[in-house]
């Protein structure tokens, strides 16, 4: 008898006729299927697609041999080549196979019985791998079984929180020490990973990426959605009036947030308080066009060094022939706490023309330049929020005080 007349074995005539099933319906059009049969088909499906993928993974805890028949490395390999699916994801469905076969078998059997997709299967195994590794076998055993009940009715992402604190419910009178352990390790694998790196890309701008602790993170987060609200008008909206994405706003948040340091609660660096300098010539300084130097940084236009030289934090260094220092600024010449208050009782928002951004959150600006002899006084302060800052400062705009104190923006023609 040969091979091809062998008796099939159930699982592959199983696995056969429901591919022969659906080449039945190959053809059927959903349309035309009532709206619960439409409902019941999809919740069916998603069960089949959790027992297929149950069987898929009990086979592949058994197929040592294929890959030895044609020398692969693993059967992750031999199925990338026969079913050309992405590796990394085939690996990972090896070592959940691996697992289930060997250990979870509470997590198989909810598999095969529809109850526990392979999504939730692969955070279920890692939360139970991520246990002590001194726990009681029984402690486990109860573990399993609890995140297996779970799966009917949470999410993976829902599961995994769950995981995380699966002692707290299964067995209390251990979990706070063990946490304590957990986050201990977690805390200093956080702090032997945290680093950030700098890459100037070429076309004006610098990519960040950092690894730093999650607690970190948190803050960072809660600081830079304070700048990012969508509460907030300044610069959260397009030119349509939609809001930006949400990665965009945090990126603008950062630049803001660093604006907004005050030098005074840094470290002393480089003999003295932490502090940026912008040099500039004067004549730069003077035209739309110039351009100044951040020390030790990089260049920016003329525009942008007025404005930031309406900050506190900002230290602008005024260059004449030579490049001898003509002036340079000191943070006595910037508005005081007191006059930004006054600012605060003439005006509670933005004072450009239609804008409510509380006046709290805004930037006091020098109507006219310090670079142009411009005092900080009162009466040469305007209070505006960091977008209608930009334009003041942006040479494709010029603005207008009207006569109710409102300052009118519109772009040059």
């Amino acid at each position: 008898m040969t091979a091809l007349q062998q008796p099939q074995h159930p699982v592959l005539e199983a696995v056969v006729a429901i591919t022969a099933s659906l080449d039945q319906v190959a053809d059927a059009n959903p349309s035309f299927m009532a709206t619960d049969q439409k409902a019941a088909t999809l919740i069916e499906i998603a069960r089949a697609k959790a027992q297929l993928a149950e069987l898929e993974l009990r086979v592949m805890a058994t197929v040592d041999d294929v890959a030895a028949d044609s020398a692969a490395r693993d059967v992750a390999a031999w199925l990338h080549h026969h079913t050309h699916q992405r590796p990394e994801a085939l690996r990972a469905d090896l070592r959940l196979a691996a697992a289930l076969d060997r250990t979870y078998g509470r997590v198989a059997a909810a598999m095969r019985a529809g109850d526990c997709n392979l999504s939730q299967a692969e955070v279920i195994v890692a939360a139970l791998d991520e246990l002590p590794a001194g726990l009681d076998p029984e402690v486990k055993d109860r573990a399993e079984e609890a995140l297996v009940g779970y799966a009917t009715q949470f999410d993976p992402t829902r599961l995994r929180r769950l995981g995380r604190r699966i002692l707290d419910l299964i067995a209390p009178e251990i979990a706070e020490a063990e946490e304590a352990k957990r986050l201990a390790a977690e805390e200093a694998h956080a702090r032997k990973k945290t680093r950030l790196a700098m890459r100037r890309l070429g076309d004006g701008t610098t990519r960040i990426s950092a690894v730093i602790p999650d607690a970190v993170a948190d803050r960072l987060a809660t600081n830079l959605e304070a700048f990012a609200s969508p509460r907030r008008d300044d610069g959260t909206r397009t030119d349509t009036g939609e809001y930006l994405p949400y990665g965009r706003r945090l990126g603008r948040a950062f630049c803001q947030m660093l604006e907004t340091l005050d030098p005074a609660r840094l470290p002393i660096h480089g003999g003295d308080a932490t502090t940026v300098i912008v040099t500039i010539d004067l004549d730069q300084l003077r035209t739309d066009a110039g351009i100044g130097q951040i020390v030790g940084g990089s260049p920016i236009t003329a525009a942008e060094a007025r404005r930031l030289a309406c900050t506190a934090n900002i230290i602008p260094a005024v260059l004449g022939g030579a490049s001898e220092v003509l002036d340079l600024g000191r943070k006595e010449r910037f508005f005081t706490a007191a006059q930004r208050r006054a600012l605060l009782l003439r005006s509670a928002t933005c004072e450009a023309e239609g804008c409510d951004i509380p006046g709290t959150w805004a930037e006091a600006h020098h109507w006219l330049a310090w670079a142009q002899g411009g005092q900080t006084d009162l009466e040469n302060a305007a209070l505006l929020c960091s977008h209608h800052h930009h334009r003041a400062h942006d040479a494709a705009y010029v603005h207008e005080r009207l006569p109710n104190g409102d300052i009118r923006f519109a772009r040059r023609r």
